[in-house]
Protein backbone atom coordinates (compact mmCIF):
# COMPACT_ATOMS: atom_id res chain seq x y z
CA UNK A 1 0.00 0.00 0.00
CA UNK A 2 1.39 3.38 -0.88
CA UNK A 3 2.02 6.10 1.69
CA UNK A 4 -0.28 8.95 0.73
CA UNK A 5 0.86 11.40 3.37
CA UNK A 6 2.14 14.74 2.15
CA UNK A 7 5.26 15.77 3.97
CA UNK A 8 7.38 18.87 3.92
CA UNK A 9 11.12 18.57 4.58
CA UNK A 10 13.21 21.30 6.21
CA UNK A 11 16.98 20.96 5.93
CA UNK A 12 19.21 21.96 8.84
CA UNK A 13 22.99 21.70 9.33
CA UNK A 14 23.87 20.18 12.72
CA UNK A 15 27.37 18.84 13.65
CA UNK A 16 28.20 18.60 9.96
CA UNK A 17 25.19 16.46 9.15
CA UNK A 18 21.98 17.35 7.34
CA UNK A 19 19.03 16.70 9.56
CA UNK A 20 15.66 16.36 7.86
CA UNK A 21 12.81 17.49 10.02
CA UNK A 22 9.59 16.12 8.59
CA UNK A 23 6.29 17.74 9.37
CA UNK A 24 3.40 15.41 8.51
CA UNK A 25 0.36 17.25 7.30
CA UNK A 26 -3.09 15.78 7.09
CA UNK A 27 -3.25 13.02 4.55
CA UNK A 28 -4.18 13.46 0.92
CA UNK A 29 -7.17 11.28 1.70
CA UNK A 30 -8.33 13.87 4.23
CA UNK A 31 -7.85 16.58 1.64
CA UNK A 32 -10.07 14.67 -0.79
CA UNK A 33 -12.72 14.26 1.92
CA UNK A 34 -12.57 17.98 2.68
CA UNK A 35 -13.09 18.81 -0.99
CA UNK A 36 -15.89 16.24 -1.24
CA UNK A 37 -17.68 17.73 1.75
CA UNK A 38 -17.48 21.26 0.35
CA UNK A 39 -18.68 20.24 -3.12
CA UNK A 40 -21.58 18.16 -1.85
CA UNK A 41 -22.73 20.90 0.50
CA UNK A 42 -22.65 23.49 -2.28
CA UNK A 43 -23.92 21.51 -5.26
CA UNK A 44 -26.98 23.04 -6.88
CA UNK A 45 -29.01 20.88 -9.23
CA UNK A 46 -32.19 22.83 -9.96
CA UNK A 47 -33.67 20.03 -12.07
CA UNK A 48 -33.81 16.38 -11.08
CA UNK A 49 -32.45 14.48 -14.05
CA UNK A 50 -34.52 11.54 -15.27
CA UNK A 51 -31.40 9.39 -15.49
CA UNK A 52 -31.04 9.53 -11.71
CA UNK A 53 -34.04 7.21 -11.39
CA UNK A 54 -33.16 4.99 -14.35
CA UNK A 55 -29.73 3.82 -13.18
CA UNK A 56 -29.45 0.55 -11.27
CA UNK A 57 -27.27 1.91 -8.48
CA UNK A 58 -26.68 -1.57 -7.05
CA UNK A 59 -24.36 -2.35 -9.94
CA UNK A 60 -20.73 -2.36 -8.80
CA UNK A 61 -19.27 -0.53 -11.80
CA UNK A 62 -21.30 2.22 -13.48
CA UNK A 63 -20.07 4.40 -16.32
CA UNK A 64 -21.86 7.66 -17.14
CA UNK A 65 -20.99 9.13 -20.52
CA UNK A 66 -22.04 12.46 -21.91
CA UNK A 67 -20.82 15.38 -23.94
CA UNK A 68 -19.12 18.34 -22.35
CA UNK A 69 -21.47 20.75 -20.65
CA UNK A 70 -24.40 18.43 -19.96
CA UNK A 71 -23.75 18.31 -16.20
CA UNK A 72 -21.92 15.05 -15.42
CA UNK A 73 -20.03 16.50 -12.44
CA UNK A 74 -23.19 18.00 -10.95
CA UNK A 75 -24.95 14.68 -11.53
CA UNK A 76 -22.32 12.74 -9.55
CA UNK A 77 -22.33 15.27 -6.71
CA UNK A 78 -26.13 15.32 -6.56
CA UNK A 79 -26.14 11.52 -6.30
CA UNK A 80 -23.68 11.76 -3.40
CA UNK A 81 -25.78 14.42 -1.70
CA UNK A 82 -29.06 12.51 -2.10
CA UNK A 83 -27.76 9.11 -0.98
CA UNK A 84 -24.83 9.80 1.34
CA UNK A 85 -24.74 13.44 2.35
CA UNK A 86 -21.26 13.99 3.77
CA UNK A 87 -20.96 10.41 5.03
CA UNK A 88 -17.36 9.28 4.57
CA UNK A 89 -18.39 5.97 3.03
CA UNK A 90 -18.73 7.88 -0.26
CA UNK A 91 -16.00 9.97 -1.87
CA UNK A 92 -15.97 12.12 -5.02
CA UNK A 93 -12.59 12.35 -6.78
CA UNK A 94 -11.75 14.44 -9.84
CA UNK A 95 -8.85 13.22 -11.97
CA UNK A 96 -7.79 16.79 -12.58
CA UNK A 97 -5.85 16.23 -9.34
CA UNK A 98 -2.10 16.04 -9.89
CA UNK A 99 -1.97 13.41 -7.16
CA UNK A 100 -2.71 10.75 -9.75
CA UNK A 101 0.35 11.62 -11.80
CA UNK A 102 2.42 9.64 -9.28
CA UNK A 103 -0.13 7.44 -7.50
CA UNK A 104 -2.39 4.77 -8.90
CA UNK A 105 -6.12 4.39 -8.74
CA UNK A 106 -5.69 0.89 -7.33
CA UNK A 107 -3.58 2.17 -4.45
CA UNK A 108 -5.97 5.01 -3.71
CA UNK A 109 -8.96 2.66 -3.75
CA UNK A 110 -7.15 0.41 -1.27
CA UNK A 111 -6.59 3.31 1.12
CA UNK A 112 -10.21 4.35 0.75
CA UNK A 113 -11.50 0.85 1.47
CA UNK A 114 -9.16 0.52 4.46
CA UNK A 115 -10.73 3.71 5.84
CA UNK A 116 -14.22 2.19 5.55
CA UNK A 117 -15.09 3.55 2.12
CA UNK A 118 -17.81 1.88 0.07
CA UNK A 119 -18.55 4.11 -2.94
CA UNK A 120 -16.07 5.97 -5.15
CA UNK A 121 -17.31 8.61 -7.60
CA UNK A 122 -14.60 9.17 -10.20
CA UNK A 123 -14.90 12.22 -12.45
CA UNK A 124 -12.97 12.91 -15.68
CA UNK A 125 -11.41 9.45 -15.55
CA UNK A 126 -10.28 9.60 -19.19
CA UNK A 127 -7.47 11.91 -18.02
CA UNK A 128 -5.92 8.98 -16.17
CA UNK A 129 -3.63 6.69 -18.15
CA UNK A 130 -4.72 3.04 -18.30
CA UNK A 131 -8.01 3.96 -16.68
CA UNK A 132 -9.92 0.89 -17.88
CA UNK A 133 -7.22 -1.60 -16.84
CA UNK A 134 -7.05 -0.12 -13.35
CA UNK A 135 -10.82 0.01 -13.04
CA UNK A 136 -10.82 -3.72 -13.74
CA UNK A 137 -8.07 -4.38 -11.22
CA UNK A 138 -9.81 -2.28 -8.58
CA UNK A 139 -13.11 -4.04 -9.28
CA UNK A 140 -11.49 -7.45 -8.79
CA UNK A 141 -9.40 -6.55 -5.73
CA UNK A 142 -12.14 -4.85 -3.70
CA UNK A 143 -15.45 -6.74 -4.12
CA UNK A 144 -17.25 -4.55 -1.57
CA UNK A 145 -16.46 -1.34 -3.42
CA UNK A 146 -18.95 0.39 -5.73
CA UNK A 147 -17.51 2.65 -8.43
CA UNK A 148 -19.37 5.24 -10.47
CA UNK A 149 -17.28 7.07 -13.05
CA UNK A 150 -17.95 9.74 -15.63
CA UNK A 151 -16.28 10.09 -18.97
CA UNK A 152 -16.34 11.62 -22.39
CA UNK A 153 -18.98 10.57 -24.87
CA UNK A 154 -16.23 9.31 -27.20
CA UNK A 155 -14.91 6.76 -24.68
CA UNK A 156 -15.54 3.10 -25.41
CA UNK A 157 -16.99 1.39 -22.36
CA UNK A 158 -18.45 -1.75 -23.90
CA UNK A 159 -17.71 -2.23 -27.59
CA UNK A 160 -13.99 -2.80 -28.03
CA UNK A 161 -13.08 -2.36 -24.34
CA UNK A 162 -11.99 -5.83 -23.25
CA UNK A 163 -10.99 -4.62 -19.78
CA UNK A 164 -14.44 -3.73 -18.48
CA UNK A 165 -17.04 -4.56 -21.13
CA UNK A 166 -18.30 -7.58 -19.15
CA UNK A 167 -18.65 -5.76 -15.82
CA UNK A 168 -19.68 -2.16 -16.58
CA UNK A 169 -23.22 -0.78 -16.78
CA UNK A 170 -23.07 2.15 -19.20
CA UNK A 171 -25.49 5.10 -19.23
CA UNK A 172 -25.74 8.35 -21.20
CA UNK A 173 -26.46 11.71 -19.60
CA UNK A 174 -28.03 14.11 -22.08
CA UNK A 175 -28.59 17.82 -22.00
CA UNK A 176 -31.82 19.31 -20.71
CA UNK A 177 -35.00 18.24 -22.43
CA UNK A 178 -37.52 20.96 -23.20
CA UNK A 179 -39.59 19.60 -20.29
CA UNK A 180 -36.68 20.04 -17.87
CA UNK A 181 -35.99 23.53 -19.20
CA UNK A 182 -39.66 24.47 -18.97
CA UNK A 183 -40.01 23.18 -15.41
CA UNK A 184 -36.98 25.21 -14.40
CA UNK A 185 -37.99 28.43 -16.13
CA UNK A 186 -41.71 28.33 -15.37
CA UNK A 187 -41.55 26.77 -11.91
CA UNK A 188 -43.69 23.81 -12.96
CA UNK A 189 -43.31 20.11 -12.15
CA UNK A 190 -44.49 18.48 -15.35
CA UNK A 191 -43.76 14.79 -15.90
CA UNK A 192 -42.37 13.10 -19.01
CA UNK A 193 -44.36 10.87 -21.37
CA UNK A 194 -43.58 7.91 -23.58
CA UNK A 195 -43.85 8.27 -27.34
CA UNK A 196 -46.85 5.95 -27.42
CA UNK A 197 -48.58 8.08 -24.79
CA UNK A 198 -47.97 11.21 -26.84
CA UNK A 199 -49.18 9.67 -30.09
CA UNK A 200 -52.30 8.19 -28.54
CA UNK A 201 -53.26 11.02 -26.14
CA UNK A 202 -51.42 14.13 -27.33
CA UNK A 203 -54.49 16.37 -27.41
CA UNK A 204 -55.38 15.61 -23.80
CA UNK A 205 -51.76 15.82 -22.63
CA UNK A 206 -51.11 19.16 -24.36
CA UNK A 207 -54.40 20.58 -23.10
CA UNK A 208 -53.52 19.68 -19.49
CA UNK A 209 -50.03 21.16 -19.81
CA UNK A 210 -51.38 24.37 -21.31
CA UNK A 211 -53.66 24.91 -18.31
CA UNK A 212 -50.47 25.35 -16.25
CA UNK A 213 -48.08 27.02 -18.68
CA UNK A 214 -47.87 28.17 -22.29
CA UNK A 215 -44.98 26.12 -23.73
CA UNK A 216 -44.59 28.18 -26.91
CA UNK A 217 -43.59 31.18 -24.80
CA UNK A 218 -40.46 29.25 -23.76
CA UNK A 219 -39.79 27.06 -26.78
CA UNK A 220 -37.60 29.40 -28.82
CA UNK A 221 -35.46 30.17 -25.76
CA UNK A 222 -34.89 26.44 -25.34
CA UNK A 223 -33.90 26.05 -28.99
CA UNK A 224 -31.41 28.88 -28.59
CA UNK A 225 -29.83 28.10 -25.22
CA UNK A 226 -31.77 25.53 -23.19
CA UNK A 227 -29.99 22.24 -23.89
CA UNK A 228 -26.82 22.85 -21.86
CA UNK A 229 -27.30 23.46 -18.11
CA UNK A 230 -24.54 26.06 -18.05
CA UNK A 231 -27.00 28.59 -19.49
CA UNK A 232 -27.74 29.18 -15.79
CA UNK A 233 -24.23 30.52 -15.22
CA UNK A 234 -23.53 34.23 -15.17
CA UNK A 235 -21.55 34.14 -18.42
CA UNK A 236 -22.27 34.77 -22.07
CA UNK A 237 -23.90 31.52 -23.17
CA UNK A 238 -22.85 31.56 -26.82
CA UNK A 239 -19.22 32.31 -26.01
CA UNK A 240 -19.24 29.58 -23.36
CA UNK A 241 -20.74 27.10 -25.81
CA UNK A 242 -18.15 27.93 -28.48
CA UNK A 243 -15.43 27.35 -25.90
CA UNK A 244 -17.06 24.04 -24.97
CA UNK A 245 -17.25 23.00 -28.63
CA UNK A 246 -13.56 23.67 -29.09
CA UNK A 247 -12.79 21.63 -25.97
CA UNK A 248 -14.77 18.77 -27.52
CA UNK A 249 -12.55 18.98 -30.58
CA UNK A 250 -9.26 19.43 -28.76
CA UNK A 251 -9.75 16.97 -25.90
CA UNK A 252 -12.62 14.61 -26.65
CA UNK A 253 -11.46 13.99 -30.21
CA UNK A 254 -7.76 14.82 -30.55
CA UNK A 255 -6.59 13.68 -27.12
CA UNK A 256 -8.75 10.61 -26.63
CA UNK A 257 -8.55 9.48 -30.25
CA UNK A 258 -4.82 10.30 -30.26
CA UNK A 259 -4.93 12.53 -33.33
CA UNK A 260 -2.07 14.95 -33.92
CA UNK A 261 -2.74 18.61 -33.19
CA UNK A 262 -1.86 19.63 -36.75
CA UNK A 263 -5.12 18.05 -37.93
CA UNK A 264 -7.30 20.18 -35.64
CA UNK A 265 -7.82 22.89 -38.26
CA UNK A 266 -9.09 20.31 -40.76
CA UNK A 267 -11.60 18.89 -38.29
CA UNK A 268 -12.80 22.38 -37.33
CA UNK A 269 -13.27 23.32 -40.97
CA UNK A 270 -15.12 20.07 -41.69
CA UNK A 271 -17.47 20.69 -38.76
CA UNK A 272 -18.20 24.21 -39.98
CA UNK A 273 -18.88 23.04 -43.54
CA UNK A 274 -21.26 20.34 -42.34
CA UNK A 275 -23.08 22.58 -39.88
CA UNK A 276 -23.70 25.17 -42.59
CA UNK A 277 -25.23 22.53 -44.86
CA UNK A 278 -27.11 20.50 -42.24
CA UNK A 279 -29.39 18.78 -42.38
CA UNK A 280 -28.37 17.34 -45.68
CA UNK A 281 -26.59 14.57 -47.55
CA UNK A 282 -22.83 14.88 -47.08
CA UNK A 283 -20.82 15.33 -50.26
CA UNK A 284 -17.78 13.39 -49.08
CA UNK A 285 -15.86 13.83 -52.34
CA UNK A 286 -16.28 17.61 -52.30
CA UNK A 287 -15.40 17.84 -48.60
CA UNK A 288 -12.28 15.72 -49.10
CA UNK A 289 -11.11 18.24 -51.71
CA UNK A 290 -11.84 21.24 -49.51
CA UNK A 291 -10.24 19.69 -46.44
CA UNK A 292 -7.43 18.18 -48.52
CA UNK A 293 -7.68 14.72 -47.06
CA UNK A 294 -9.02 11.34 -48.12
CA UNK A 295 -12.66 10.26 -48.26
CA UNK A 296 -11.96 7.60 -45.62
CA UNK A 297 -10.51 10.21 -43.28
CA UNK A 298 -13.56 12.45 -43.82
CA UNK A 299 -15.82 9.55 -42.78
CA UNK A 300 -13.68 8.88 -39.71
CA UNK A 301 -13.83 12.56 -38.73
CA UNK A 302 -17.62 12.61 -39.13
CA UNK A 303 -17.85 9.57 -36.85
CA UNK A 304 -15.65 11.27 -34.24
CA UNK A 305 -17.79 14.41 -34.40
CA UNK A 306 -20.85 12.26 -33.92
CA UNK A 307 -19.29 10.48 -30.92
CA UNK A 308 -18.43 13.86 -29.40
CA UNK A 309 -22.13 14.79 -29.70
CA UNK A 310 -21.56 17.58 -32.19
CA UNK A 311 -23.28 15.84 -35.11
CA UNK A 312 -25.90 13.16 -35.72
CA UNK A 313 -25.97 10.76 -38.65
CA UNK A 314 -29.26 9.69 -40.21
CA UNK A 315 -29.52 6.42 -42.14
CA UNK A 316 -32.21 4.55 -44.01
CA UNK A 317 -33.51 1.52 -42.13
CA UNK A 318 -30.95 -1.28 -42.23
CA UNK A 319 -27.97 0.96 -42.99
CA UNK A 320 -25.33 2.07 -40.48
CA UNK A 321 -21.74 3.23 -40.14
CA UNK A 322 -19.25 2.82 -41.87
CA UNK A 323 -21.63 3.36 -44.76
CA UNK A 324 -22.04 7.02 -45.69
CA UNK A 325 -25.06 8.50 -43.88
CA UNK A 326 -28.02 9.62 -45.94
CA UNK A 327 -28.09 12.87 -44.01
CA UNK A 328 -26.02 14.59 -41.34
CA UNK A 329 -27.64 16.73 -38.63
CA UNK A 330 -26.26 19.09 -36.03
CA UNK A 331 -26.57 17.33 -32.68
CA UNK A 332 -28.79 19.99 -31.06
CA UNK A 333 -30.21 23.39 -31.90
CA UNK A 334 -28.06 25.32 -29.40
CA UNK A 335 -25.00 24.41 -31.49
CA UNK A 336 -26.70 25.79 -34.60
CA UNK A 337 -27.26 29.17 -32.97
CA UNK A 338 -23.72 29.33 -31.58
CA UNK A 339 -22.11 28.75 -34.99
CA UNK A 340 -24.55 30.80 -37.10
CA UNK A 341 -26.10 33.40 -34.78
CA UNK A 342 -29.13 35.07 -36.30
CA UNK A 343 -28.98 32.90 -39.41
CA UNK A 344 -30.60 29.59 -38.46
CA UNK A 345 -33.11 28.14 -40.89
CA UNK A 346 -36.37 27.43 -39.04
CA UNK A 347 -37.17 24.22 -40.87
CA UNK A 348 -33.68 22.85 -40.18
CA UNK A 349 -33.94 23.98 -36.55
CA UNK A 350 -37.24 22.16 -36.00
CA UNK A 351 -36.07 18.94 -37.64
CA UNK A 352 -32.90 19.07 -35.53
CA UNK A 353 -34.95 19.48 -32.36
CA UNK A 354 -37.19 16.56 -33.30
CA UNK A 355 -34.26 14.25 -34.11
CA UNK A 356 -32.42 15.20 -30.93
CA UNK A 357 -35.50 14.65 -28.76
CA UNK A 358 -36.41 11.29 -30.31
CA UNK A 359 -33.08 9.56 -30.59
CA UNK A 360 -32.54 9.57 -26.83
CA UNK A 361 -34.88 6.61 -26.48
CA UNK A 362 -35.80 5.55 -30.00
CA UNK A 363 -34.31 4.32 -33.25
CA UNK A 364 -34.49 7.20 -35.71
CA UNK A 365 -34.06 6.57 -39.44
CA UNK A 366 -34.63 8.41 -42.66
CA UNK A 367 -38.08 7.66 -44.02
CA UNK A 368 -38.67 6.26 -47.49
CA UNK A 369 -42.22 7.59 -47.85
CA UNK A 370 -41.72 11.33 -48.44
CA UNK A 371 -41.70 11.90 -44.71
CA UNK A 372 -38.74 13.15 -42.65
CA UNK A 373 -38.24 10.39 -40.10
CA UNK A 374 -39.06 6.76 -39.41
CA UNK A 375 -39.24 6.01 -35.68
CA UNK A 376 -38.64 2.45 -34.48
CA UNK A 377 -39.70 1.25 -37.94
CA UNK A 378 -43.22 1.92 -36.71
CA UNK A 379 -44.13 5.61 -37.05
CA UNK A 380 -43.45 8.08 -39.85
CA UNK A 381 -43.11 11.79 -39.09
CA UNK A 382 -42.86 15.01 -41.01
CA UNK A 383 -41.84 18.21 -39.24
CA UNK A 384 -44.46 20.58 -40.61
CA UNK A 385 -48.12 21.39 -40.24
CA UNK A 386 -50.51 18.80 -41.58
CA UNK A 387 -51.63 19.67 -45.12
CA UNK A 388 -55.32 20.44 -45.55
CA UNK A 389 -55.60 17.95 -48.37
CA UNK A 390 -53.69 15.03 -49.72
CA UNK A 391 -53.29 11.35 -49.03
CA UNK A 392 -52.88 10.22 -45.43
CA UNK A 393 -52.04 6.82 -44.06
CA UNK A 394 -52.10 5.33 -40.58
CA UNK A 395 -48.38 5.67 -39.86
CA UNK A 396 -48.13 9.34 -40.87
CA UNK A 397 -47.83 12.02 -38.19
CA UNK A 398 -47.03 15.71 -38.37
CA UNK A 399 -44.93 17.57 -35.80
CA UNK A 400 -46.37 21.08 -36.11
CA UNK A 401 -44.25 24.00 -34.95
CA UNK A 402 -46.79 26.74 -34.26
CA UNK A 403 -49.61 25.10 -32.30
CA UNK A 404 -50.03 24.47 -28.59
CA UNK A 405 -52.64 21.70 -28.92
CA UNK A 406 -52.89 19.31 -31.83
CA UNK A 407 -55.63 17.21 -33.36
CA UNK A 408 -55.67 13.68 -34.77
CA UNK A 409 -52.30 13.05 -36.45
CA UNK A 410 -51.06 16.62 -36.03
CA UNK A 411 -48.97 16.86 -32.82
CA UNK A 412 -47.33 19.99 -31.39
CA UNK A 413 -43.59 19.91 -32.03
CA UNK A 414 -42.80 21.15 -28.51
CA UNK A 415 -44.52 18.11 -26.97
CA UNK A 416 -41.72 15.83 -28.22
CA UNK A 417 -39.54 17.65 -25.72
CA UNK A 418 -41.41 15.74 -23.02
CA UNK A 419 -39.95 12.33 -23.87
CA UNK A 420 -37.49 12.54 -20.96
Amino acid sequence: MCDIYANFAISALQNGNIVLILYAQKSIMEAFFTTHKYLVEHVQSPVRRVLMDEIDWTHRLIGIKGSRGVGKTTFLLQYAKDHFGTDRSCLYVNFNSFYFTEHTLVEFAGEFCAAGGKTLLLDQIFKYENWSKELRETYDLYPELHIVFSGSSVMRLIEGNTDIQDIVASYNLRGFSFREFLNLQAGTDLRFYSLDEIIQNHTQIATEICTKVHPLEYFQDYLHHGFYPFFLEDRNFSENLLKTMNMMLEVDILLIKQIELKYLSKIRKLLYLIMNAAPGAPNVSQMSKEIETSRATIMNYIKYLKDARLLNMLYLEGDEYPKKPNQVYVQNTNLMHAVNPGNVDKSAEHKTFFYNALHARHKVNMCKYQMDFSIDQKYHFKCENRPDSGKHYSKAYYAADDIEVGNKNEIPLWLFGFLY
